[in-house]
């Protein structure tokens, strides 16, 4: 092309296409101008605050509609809760592995959307129809009512887990397709990503704050159908919006199951444990650039951290697959290693997080709702205080915390992710020790009036509660946001679906430790011939020593993440656009100062 003229149309859409290996749903290079961005978003955004709205419209009730509707006691019904929730968490890594090795997230997120609305659809017809639930029943002794049959069982939870298996596909992939419309190697874009979480975690618990206010309280005043009915059809919505955004969005293509390059790297490093390490990292095995380059891929420097796995990479006579390994593929297996501490350390709050639904909700049936004359606050309702705490913590520490903390740690994020889920991890341990003590509060109020063994609703106002939804809602804005960003940012970029299922997969085992825990020491608190501190009648129970045992237990799980953030060693960027960044952002604050 002659110096001086402009570049042709082709030209400038060359210059224009992403640089990220994002392509359209045929497989053609994208151009940046023409999908992604928020516009992109702006479509994907609508299906999770919808889905968002069905599946707390469905869990912060659930316990209520278990115990009056179907009959069941404090422990079975809450431990039945945290197994769904538990499932519903722990299904995104088989979403997670059929994404990324065989149909894209794309193609996964929309059969499993439909999964998810039968699902929806049947839990409505289980709660609305005469035939498949049990007869209503006032007694407030639970042993005189009625139970559901087996059949009405069945279609009940069948229909609650036919929807975890569609969670299991939606939601390891819809964060992620999310965060694939924007591309790390432009500098703008790569800054619009730093964001992309916290927006994205503001706009979706809209759709959490409509459910646990308006849905729980039409669950309770009005009727389950309704209750059940509104999310469905949002949902329904929100599945047809998606889908119209679909010419918006940049994809990336299926590669290998992550599973088994991670097995190859292992199964060859075990192999070769005989084998000694090359001085250099030059003389292990590796592709070249190009090969990367042109198959749209990316390719990362060798670290010295976890050197058993650099023997995979030790060359031999062997071209085996399961002999040897490029250096790329052992440092994405070591990535992933390197992240599971991290992962189980969020366990505990994970736990934590699955009382508000739970037990929380539980202790709110035992208080004061009267609001007025003639209207009552449903139990489930004080989750929204959780939401509406979390999106004011996003914003405030979106627009006035990170600009601050930039100035002195010169780092875009204003503090690491790990600082912020710390901070995150401390609150929780200041929300336990809160709720033992207004639990113990309760307690003693409902002595005073000669209520235990009646187990009556204690004369005390719900919001004594307020003060551990708010804080939790708080504690979320720091640990949850920076946890789902902390998996997918550290994660290889041929595995961020995987990586997004690890944070998924926390909040599942948290809950399944919720109703290990719960049944544990339930039973080994009425050994030798003590009531327990855990019965169907919270007046004679004993929470607050439940809750002040969940108080040490995240004191020492604090501790032990010290240990683990102390030893973490963050991923090395695959472009330079974040060092592009830091130096726009220093330009910038440098431009603010005086002279």
């Amino acid at each position: 092309m002659a110096e001086g003229h402009p570049p042709t149309l082709a030209q400038e859409e060359l210059d224009n296409l992403t640089q990220d290996g994002t392509v359209d749903l045929s497989g053609k290079p994208v151009c940046r101008s023409k999908r992604g961005g928020w516009t992109a978003v702006s479509f994907i955004v609508v299906y999770e605050v919808f889905e968002r709205m069905a599946y707390y419209g469905i869990s912060s009730n659930l316990i209520i509609y278990l115990t009056k509707k179907l009959g069941e006691g404090t422990v079975k019904s809450a431990n039945n809760v945290t197994n769904w929730v538990g499932t519903i968490w722990i299904t995104p890594i088989l979403g997670a592995y059929v994404a990324d090795a065989h149909l894209g997230r794309y193609w996964t997120f929309v059969i499993a959307s439909a999964i998810y609305l039968l699902g929806m659809l049947v839990l409505t017809l289980a709660v609305s129809l005469d035939g498949l639930r049990p007869p209503p029943c006032s007694d407030t002794n639970l042993e005189n009512c009625k139970k559901a049959s087996t059949l009405q069982l069945a279609i009940f939870y069948g229909a609650l887990y036919t929807l975890a298996i569609g969670t299991g596909g939606t939601k390891p992939n819809i964060s992620t397709i999310g965060a694939d419309q924007f591309d790390d190697f432009d500098p703008k874009e790569k800054l619009q990503k730093l964001s992309f979480f916290n927006w994205w975690m503001f706009s979706i618990f809209f759709g959490t704050l409509f459910a646990n206010t308006v849905l729980v309280y039409i669950q309770d005043n009005v009727g389950w159908t309704l209750g059940y009915g509104l999310p469905t059809l949002g949902l329904a919505i929100s599945i047809l919006i998606f889908l119209a955004g679909s010419r918006y969005y940049r994809h990336r293509m299926p590669t290998c199951s992550p599973f088994t390059r991670m097995a190859q790297v292992i199964v060859a490093a075990i192999r070769n444990w005989r084998l000694p390490i090359p001085s250099g990292p030059k003389e292990l095995y590796e592709l070249d650039l190009d090969e990367y380059v042109n198959n749209g891929k990316f390719k990362i420097d060798y670290t010295p951290t976890l050197r058993f796995l650099n023997k995979a990479s030790v060359r031999t006579d062997s071209n085996s697959l399961w002999k040897l390994c490029t250096v790329t593929q052992v440092e994405e297996t070591k990535q992933m290693v390197r992240m599971i501490p991290v992962l189980v350390v969020t366990f505990v709050p994970s736990c934590m997080i699955s009382q508000i639904n739970t037990l929380f909700v539980k202790q709110g049936t035992t208080l004061d709702r009267q609001i007025g004359s003639n209207f009552k606050i449903p139990p489930a309702s004080l989750s929204s205080f959780v939401t509406i705490s979390l999106l004011v913590c996003v914003v405030l520490y979106d627009q006035f915390f990170v600009p601050i903390a930039r100035h002195w740690t010169k780092n875009p994020r204003g503090i690491t992710l790990l600082q912020r889920m710390g901070i995150g991890l401390v609150l929780h341990i200041v929300i336990m020790t809160i709720a033992s003590f207004t639990e113990r509060w309760r307690l003693n109020v409902a002595r005073k009036h000669g209520i235990v063994e009646s187990g009556q609703q204690v004369p005390m106002t719900i919001f004594v509660l307020l003060p551990q939804f708010v804080l939790m809602g708080t504690a979320d804005a720091f640990l949850e946001v920076a946890k789902i960003e902390f998996f997918y940012d550290q994660a290889p970029e041929n595995m961020k679906s995987l990586g997004t299922s690890y944070a998924m997969t926390t909040l599942g085992i948290g809950n399944f430790l919720s109703s290990f825990l719960l049944s544990t020491v339930s039973h080994l608190t009425k050994r030798n011939g003590h009531r327990g501190w855990i019965l169907n009648n919270l007046n004679a129970s004993h929470l607050d020593y439940y809750y002040a045992f969940f108080a040490v237990l995240n004191v020492l799980n604090f501790m032990v993440f010290l240990i683990v953030a102390r030893l973490y060693v963050y991923r090395v960027e695959v472009s330079n656009s974040i060092i592009v960044l830091k130096e726009e952002l220093t330009r910038n604050v440098q431009s603010r100062l005086p002279n």
